[in-house]
């Protein structure tokens, strides 16, 4: 199936603060209409590049099109684009209908056009239209963040920015709105560029994701790619949970170092191991005792953190395996060899 035309190109697009280097020559295609996800730790260079994208700050170097027209120069206020923060920077002193409006406003829509969008909008995102009078300060959380999402909507931006804007809500309302968010752009059909720390943000809301460290893209791939074949041990570790087996050479054998047990057909240095494929069935091509230091249940699944050799595992089975393990059992484990993913580095 084809892929979609680019919306967005960058082309050696570089960031430098003085002798730090937060971007370092991205060069990439974010394609029309796509939820694309840029996801990496604090300090990974990832808010200074959705400035760059948004016209926020100038680039060092680099190029950046919308549609093959260069808009590198170009100040944000004159882009077809709109930002959403995680500050969200609403406007207190002004009603919920005022804050949706703003830009609708500036660019001189008539005072009944406006209305008619902004209610237009706050049904789009949710919210009654009763709504439209009440003062911002008078809203939840939650609904905070459907009234930034109508704002930055109001001016019909041909693609959305947002800078971790569910950062700083709980758990409860951050899944709600994750599936709303994803709900949100199919609905409208538009490009969203998304900025987050959160491996589950990601997870759940993106067509692609981009893993950045260090100013730069460690693995661009579906949520499935990034976290079924990781290309390293950083994309790993950082999505999910992971265990990770040296692989070395003993006594004229290729091992698993860790568990002191066969890798003959071992096609790197690591082996990446997801918590869920180790079995307590003991099924599995490669078997091991291991030591059950601590039980957790997590719903439909249980976790139990392993001690086997000087290999520290977490193994995840369905709830109903392993029900009669404890902490303190010493019990028999397995995994496949088409479960492994293959690192050098």
């Amino acid at each position: 199936m084809a892929h979609s035309p680019a919306a967005l190109s960058l082309t050696g697009l570089t960031k430098r603060f003085g002798k730090t280097t937060a971007v370092n020559d991205i060069s990439i295609d974010i394609r029309e209409g796509e939820f694309f996800t840029i996801v990496g730790p604090s300090g990974s260079g990832k808010s200074s590049l959705v400035r760059l994208l948004a016209g926020l700050d100038a680039p060092s170097a680099g190029r950046l099109t919308l549609r093959g027209q260069d808009i590198t120069e170009t100040p944000a206020n004159r882009r077809p684009t709109a930002m959403v923060f995680q500050s969200l920077a609403l406007f207190d002193h002004r009603t919920v209908g005022q804050n949706i409006e703003f830009a609708m406003k500036m660019k001189g829509v008539a005072p009944e056009a406006r209305r008619a969008r902004a209610l237009e909008l706050l049904r789009l995102v949710r919210l009654p239209e009763d709504y439209y009078p009440r003062p911002v300060t008078q809203c939840s959380g939650g609904e905070r963040q459907r009234v930034a999402l109508a704002r930055a909507l109001g001016s019909d931006p041909e693609i959305l920015f947002f800078d971790e804007p569910l950062s700083a809500i709980d758990y409860r309302l951050r899944k709600t709105l994750e599936v709303e968010l994803k709900e949100l752009h199919q609905r409208t059909g538009k490009t969203f560029i998304y900025i987050t720390h959160s491996l589950e943000e990601a997870m759940v809301m993106s067509d692609r994701i981009a893993i950045m460290r260090a100013g730069q893209f460690e693995q661009i791939g579906t949520p499935e790619e990034i976290y079924r074949r990781p290309m390293n041990r950083f994309v790993a570790s950082f999505m999910g949970e992971v265990n990770i087996l040296t692989v070395q050479q003993q006594g004229g054998a290729t091992v698993f170092a860790d568990l002191e047990l066969p890798a003959p057909d071992a096609k790197g240095t690591f082996a990446v191991l997801r918590p869920e494929a180790l079995s307590c069935d003991a099924e599995g091509t490669f078997c091991f005792d291991a030591h059950i230091v601590q039980k957790l249940m997590l719903g439909s699944r249980t976790q139990f953190h392993l001690r086997a050799g000087t290999a520290t595992l977490i193994a995840e089975v369905a709830a109903g395996h392993g029900t009669t393990l404890r902490i303190g059992d010493t019990a028999r484990f397995s995994f496949d060899p088409t479960d492994i993913v293959w690192v050098n580095s």
